[in-house]
């Protein structure tokens, strides 16, 4: 019987490119298997995937498992859950990691289940523990009012999912070496109960709220929907995007695309501009990343202040007409 042995993530790519989820978990992955001594393999699952096995080594995997088949052309939950299962039954890693994404949060509890092991979902940080080289999973609890770290100590593999946008990707390093095994699997790994029609794009992609370097979030202090416009007007001025607190988000004031938070996106732009926002703990755990934030708000007491690195305490539909008003004298004397 063999051991379980070796740190493994889900690599996740869309016609034959990597997505950066994949060089988030290997950042943090590399981590954990140089923390434990073992080694860090990707699983990539595709058709004509082209060169992304190899970014995946250079960006810190040391070995890929190459999954090549048109039936893994879309996203597929039975095939790709067979697949994986197959390949986990017989190489058996000690963890197993994948984004907490619409991929990774459908496949990963399939394989939990399959596996009889445990799963955490949505954890914000992992880390090896001395001495037993257990896998400590970290993600908010009861609410988000706490954080929480759970081991799994007697099933394997070792399960996580992790929230985008928490950790950064690793680096890139062409000069890096390591290997690539094409995994050939039994035909019945391929069958699937499913018919896919087809995908439908929603939204821009280069605008979507992980994507962009500006992102400017509504929250209650707004007051009304009616004031929204001035949200939307000031992250075109600052080439962002809009996003919104779980309340504002559940009055229908804006669509759960733009929600951030624990039970929304996680986020980490260069500016975060936080206007009417409270700072409720389940919002902080979407953000909390982001380099550098401001915040507006007439409650001087408000949570979001603790993790400012500029508050402004005033009424925001005051204060962002004046922002608004003195970006475009900026834009027009530029």
């Amino acid at each position: 019987m063999k051991y379980w042995h070796g740190i493994w993530i889900l690599a996740e790519q869309w016609q034959g490119k990597v997505k950066g989820v994949s060089f988030e978990l290997l950042g943090r992955a590399r981590n954990l298997a140089d923390k434990c001594g073992e080694p860090l393999s990707a699983v990539l699952l595709g058709y004509q995937t082209g060169e992304a096995s190899q970014e995946l080594i250079y960006h810190g995997a040391d070995q890929v498992y190459v999954v090549d088949h048109p039936s893994l052309t879309q996203f597929d939950p039975d095939a790709y859950a067979n697949c994986l299962e197959h390949l986990i039954r017989e190489k058996r890693p000690a963890v197993f990691i994948a984004g907490a994404t619409s991929t990774g949060r459908t496949l990963m509890p399939i394989l939990a289940a399959r596996l009889k092991t445990g799963l955490t979902a949505d954890c914000t940080d992992l880390d090896i523990e001395e001495g037993t080289k257990l896998l400590l999973q970290t993600r908010p609890a009861i609410g988000g009012n706490v954080m929480a770290t759970i081991r799994t100590p007697k099933h394997r593999p070792q399960m996580a999912t992790v929230r985008p946008r928490s950790h950064p990707p690793s680096l890139r390093n062409p000069a890096r070496k390591g290997v690539i095994i094409e995994v050939k699997l039994p035909d019945e790994a391929f069958r699937t109960r499913f018919e896919i029609l087809g995908f439908e794009r929603i939204g821009d992609e280069k605008a979507r709220l992980e994507n962009v370097d500006v992102v400017v979030c509504a929250g209650r202090g707004l007051g009304n929907p009616n004031a929204l416009f001035l949200i939307k007007e000031l992250a075109e001025l600052l080439g962002g995007a809009v996003g919104g607190t779980r309340p504002v988000v559940e009055q229908g004031w804006l669509p759960y695309l733009c929600q951030i938070g624990l039970s929304g996106k996680t986020v980490s732009p260069r500016l975060y501009i936080a206007c009417g926002v409270s700072g409720a703990i389940q919002h902080l755990a979407g953000m909390r990343s982001s380099k550098f934030v401001i915040a507006i708000n007439k409650d001087p007491r408000a949570q979001i202040f603790k993790v400012a690195d500029l508050g402004i305490v005033g009424d925001v539909n005051e204060i962002i007409p004046r922002l608004i008003k003195r970006l475009r004298q900026i834009r027009r004397n530029s």
